[in-house]
């Protein structure tokens, strides 16, 4: 069994695709189980958050595991596999470790550093105990992976980038309007991300008004940050004293039309209206950035200033040692846990060997029973002892070196090479470390025998 890592996120994809994998609870306890009940995954997790989708997942075949993995995602994305493979990118062993922990610290998010999906992570993770999709190979990878989030956020630092996405687009409005405080903004949207944008508001000094399809959540939030609720009815009425709306909700459709936004500008006179949306898919209609006096700041336009900086790292507070140095732990952590799991692989390997050889010392005794039955039940005992004794000198050092070699990083599959020896079975798979899905494998998205 090996650990897989296949997704989309902000650094192959764009947010209108990014959009079609948005979602809700109910979405990701079927893809969970739809994973576990395909040929060859048997553990999964799913990690979906405002700019990535990913399943990491133990299958018993890379390319099979790719094939199934793939036809989740293109049916959740409304696309073919094909259409889906020039933005997908497949991780395998070592570097799927490394990419979870490099994604649990902040360093392949759209903000370096963030610290929201270590969060994430955590309930995607809890998500996968509820359902029972994880077990004994997915559990030390993601336990480790927090770890490895929390202890890069604590000893290095990388917080210094600004802590979450919500930062920099409120940084990008206050670039528009000038400072927040005092300011009346609308949060749209109580959940993790709501709760995220409305603190860091509260944080600026902004007059914070929330408001949300769930009154008491509103009301809840409201409080924690000093604010108001507002319910979703009154929505006109407060966007239209608003100077910032800030959308974040988990919405499948849009929340926010053009013509509520167009009908909050009249008699505003010059006073312009920053819009920020966070949500995916996007919660505020794309045509509100048309409308005069109206600046949107939205995931598209985060990514695309990204890309122009050529890298977060170009723009970002964070001091590059910082960054080496969480890397560095990254890699560290990503060569113990390999020797962990390696160590774990060849144990039933060893166990395998030590039945075969108990086998045939079983078999041998009985033979020799037959060939001399007169013989006596002393001596008989005394020839088993000793003959078991010689098969277990004989295995002892081996099965004791292949487990501490096991744990090496030179990369011999040396289970795999016992199995060989002795005959125990092979078990033959090609497996590419990493790459896109289109070089991984070619999926068949028809073959029978998959799942729809």
């Amino acid at each position: 069994m090996s650990l897989l890592a296949v997704g989309v996120s902000h650094q192959t994809a764009p947010v209108a695709l990014l959009e079609q994998f948005a979602l809700a609870p109910d979405d990701r306890v079927k893809a969970l189980h739809e994973l576990v009940e395909s040929d060859h995954v048997s553990e999964a997790l799913v990690l979906a958050t405002c700019n990535r989708i990913e399943v990491f997942a133990e299958v018993d075949r890379f390319h099979g595991g790719v094939t199934d993995v793939g036809r989740v995602l293109a049916r959740q994305a409304g696309a073919t596999v094909e259409e889906l493979s020039p933005y997908v990118t497949v991780h395998y062993e070592d570097q799927a470790v490394a990419h979870l922990f490099t994604v649990a610290a902040g360093l392949d998010s759209m903000v370096i550093g963030e610290t929201q999906v270590l969060g994430q992570l955590r309930a995607a993770y809890a998500l996968a105990r509820e359902e029972g999709t994880v077990g004994r190979a997915l559990h030390p990878v993601a336990q480790r992976a927090l770890r490895v989030g929390k202890r890069v956020h604590s000893e290095t630092g990388i917080d210094k980038a600004g802590a979450s996405l919500v930062s920099v687009a409120l940084d990008r409005a206050e670039a528009r309007i000038g400072s927040l405080v005092g300011r009346p903004v609308l949060v749209v949207g109580a959940g993790s991300m709501g709760a995220l944008a409305a603190t860091t508001l509260a944080r600026r000094g902004a007059d914070v008004v929330v408001s949300s399809r769930t009154e008491v959540s509103a009301q809840r939030l409201a409080e924690t940050v000093g604010g108001r609720p507002a319910p979703m009815d009154r929505m006109p009425e407060e966007l239209a004293a608003a100077d910032l709306l800030l959308t974040c909700t988990g919405a499948t459709g849009l929340v926010v039309g053009t013509d509520a936004v167009s009908a909050a500008m009249t008699g505003r006179g010059n006073r312009p209206l920053v819009v920020v949306d966070l949500a995916l898919p996007r919660d505020v209609d794309p045509g509100v950035a048309a409308l005069p006096g109206v600046h949107v700041v939205d995931l598209a336009l985060l990514q695309g200033e990204r890309a122009a900086a050529d890298g977060v790292a170009a723009t970002s507070p964070v001091a590059a040692d910082d960054i080496d140095s969480a890397r560095a732990m990254i890699e560290a952590e990503t060569a113990l846990l390999r020797a962990e799991r390696r160590a774990a692989e060849v144990g039933p390997t060893v166990s395998a060997l030590r039945s075969q050889a108990a086998e045939v010392v079983d078999a041998e005794l009985l033979r020799l029973a037959g060939r001399l039955p007169d013989l006596d039940a002393r001596a008989r005992g005394e020839i088993a002892r000793t003959v078991r004794r010689v098969v277990d000198k004989l295995l002892h050092e081996p099965t004791v070196r292949v487990k501490e070699l096991a744990a090496t990083p030179n990369g011999t599959d040396y289970a795999g090479a016992l199995r060989a020896l002795f005959g125990l079975g092979i078990d033959a798979d090609v497996t590419p470390g990493a790459g896109r899905l289109a070089d991984a494998v070619t999926v068949d998205p028809d073959r029978p025998g998959g799942t729809s």
